[in-house]
């Protein structure tokens, strides 16, 4: 018998990544392929350059998309910054905090690591204090928004005491860009990275990243060599410098930057303070919903990412078996707890395309549905009330 073509079941993601993907999106990508040094090619990229210097709120030069996902955005940070013996404070609210460390540590450096609980935003006056222990440290890295809890810290304040320190910043922004305020001139953030599969509602596989040039200059004048080829600063830029002269150093996926193309196309026409409120809006109707049955967040409400949203499973309810009706009962996707918060949160995802009010109402509907066919305790027939009071509201 032969193969047969793929063909997925339509989804609706509401989990923590990949996010629903514009219809325009998904259409750019089948748009005729064409060489990756074509000329018509190199003006598109500079035209990505440009539209992710709008979505990060920079000039730095070095704004680029990575051809790899966001986990490759976070090492091009640190195997390019974190030369074998630096000191580097690492924050760990979360998953990625960790995953940081060991980029650090697989680079060579050493790694000093401010913790704080899990579902917490990390706290100042801790950085602040490890920053005053170490002086020698040549680099502070943290998670704006920590992508395993919800929790949203305050890049701005931290970048301030980094600066105050002499200390380079890396920032993960994976879940954050295009869904709540990143300034990196304005709070001078010296790396930074993301992913284009969250708020972007592009697919996953490339990794906007931005390096100031205090950063580039720490690149430039390294005593070793950068251990990673493939994601050595120095050579990609050949590839993604200014100009339309072009160096070879890869094939870059050239139907997925269509789409990362036409997603940032969307985000200017849309407007960044535009898209930012929308994520907030539907997080209160979402909020209203969840709360209204009985369902409570993680997180506290002012540390709170609105495009990431950390639900407690009620007591005795099975997390997978719920995940699993509403996946094949629903078509919906929703996330798993990571880590400390395995089988003790639900994470809800509002990000991008998939951050609108038809949504939220199935995602609300088909939970209650299944939550009271599984005698769990909440309350029931009120969430759409809450709902429809929070949209007008």
């Amino acid at each position: 018998m032969g193969m047969q073509s793929f063909n997925p079941p339509i989804r609706t993601l509401m989990g923590p990544g990949p996010s629903d993907v514009h219809p325009r999106i998904l259409e750019a990508m089948s748009r005729p392929t064409i060489g990756h040094l074509d000329p018509v090619f190199v003006e598109m990229m500079e035209e990505v350059k440009g539209l992710l210097q709008y979505a990060f709120q920079t000039e730095n030069v070095l704004t680029m998309p990575i051809s790899a996902p966001g986990s490759a955005g976070m090492e091009s940070c640190f195997v390019n910054l974190v030369e074998p013996g630096d000191k580097v404070i690492v924050c760990q609210n979360g998953v990625f905090g960790g995953r940081m460390k060991e980029n650090v540590e697989r680079s060579g450096g050493v790694a000093v690591m401010v913790q704080d609980a899990w579902g917490n935003a990390v706290d100042p006056q801790k950085v602040e204090d490890a920053l005053k222990a170490n002086p020698d440290a040549k680099i502070l890295a943290f998670v704006q928004a920590e992508t395993s809890t919800g929790a949203e810290s305050d890049s701005k304040t931290l970048c301030e005491l980094a600066r105050k320190h002499d200390c380079l910043t890396i920032v993960d922004a994976v879940t954050a860009l295009g869904g709540t305020p990143i300034k990196v001139d304005e709070w001078q953030i010296d790396a930074i990275y993301s992913g284009t599969q969250k708020c972007l509602s592009c697919t996953p596989g490339l990794s906007p990243v931005s390096f100031s040039e205090r950063a580039l200059d720490k690149i430039k004048n390294r005593k070793s060599k950068v251990q990673s080829w493939f994601l050595d600063l120095n050579l990609v830029m050949g590839y993604w410098g200014s100009g339309a002269k072009r160096a070879y150093h890869h094939t870059a996926p050239i139907n997925a930057l269509y789409a990362l193309h036409e997603a940032l196309v969307m985000l200017k026409n849309e407007g960044l303070e535009n898209a930012w409120a929308r994520h907030r809006k539907n997080h209160e109707v979402l909020k209203a919903g969840l709360e209204a049955m009985g369902l409570t967040f993680i997180v506290p409400e002012d540390q709170r990412l609105p495009q990431l949203n950390a639900v407690s499973i009620p007591e005795g309810v099975d997390d997978a078996l719920v995940r699993s009706r509403l996946l094949n009962e629903f078509n919906l996707e929703i996330g798993a707890g990571l880590g400390d918060l395995a089988g003790k949160v639900w994470r809800i995802g509002l990000m991008g395309h998939s951050s609108r009010a038809e949504n939220i109402l199935l995602c609300i509907g088909a939970l209650e549905a299944v939550l009271s066919d599984m005698q769990a305790p909440i309350n029931r027939g009120v969430a759409l009330g809450a709902m429809q009071s929070a949209i007008s509201g």
